[in-house]
């Protein structure tokens, strides 16, 4: 047989590869990750007694901002990191703005209260269970989205993982959201972001082993 009838031979079977496939299993991963969170949310903490008032009140939707704007950072970082040979440049800003925005927020209201209220108003009531309660949450999203991201075949591993874990972890806290009774910025902007953190560890350090390809 020669070389060319081969090839030919070779390329006849080949389907057309569906550019949309990563997508619509991110989607499917955060779907599903974001609908076992609530459900373990709702099995184990249960929603806040005053949501339905909460709803109403501009600080909860603030509150609500900080996580999700960070969960679309991380997914624009994370799709860039997804496909090999792409630079992530300037969309790091997608993280940091809503980081920086955050903490700026929480120092202001730090330094414009009385002394005696300043530690309050950082440790809350809940201060000894919100991280980890964000990191048990964040399980099955980190799960999911791990899957979804090894069949994308990434090549920086532990970046990858790391954002990964992050984009669970901010997820988790928005659901998280719809119990946490805490209300103050200098609060979400230390505990919320270390109960975010700890999946993002935790990627950094399995991105070599659950990632690789």
């Amino acid at each position: 047989m020669k070389t060319d009838e081969l090839i030919a031979m070779m390329a006849s079977g080949v389907a057309p590869v569906d550019r949309r496939l990563p997508l619509r299993q991110m989607v499917q991963a955060l779907t599903l990750g974001a609908v076992l969170s609530l459900l373990l949310m709702l099995k184990i903490y249960g929603l806040r007694p005053d949501l339905g008032v909460m709803l109403e009140v501009p600080m909860f939707w603030i509150k609500l901002a900080f996580p999700s704007a960070l969960a679309v950072g991380a997914m624009l970082v994370l799709r860039r990191l997804m496909r090999p040979g792409l630079r992530v440049g300037a969309t790091w800003a997608g993280i940091a703005l809503p980081s920086l925005a955050i903490w700026t927020g929480g120092a202001l209201v730090l330094f414009s209260s009385p002394a005696a209220q300043r530690l309050p108003l950082l440790m809350g009531s809940t201060w000894r269970s919100c991280p980890f309660n964000i990191a048990l949450l964040s399980v099955p999203l980190f799960i999911g989205i791990f899957w979804a991201v090894r069949g994308m075949a990434p090549t920086r591993l532990r970046l990858t993982g790391a954002v990964a874990g992050l984009l669970a972890g901010a997820v988790a806290t928005m659901v998280y959201c719809l119990h946490c009774p805490e209300m103050e910025a200098p609060f979400w902007g230390l505990w919320y972001f270390l109960g975010m953190l700890v999946p993002a560890f935790a990627g950094l350090l399995l991105g070599p082993r659950l990632l690789r390809w």
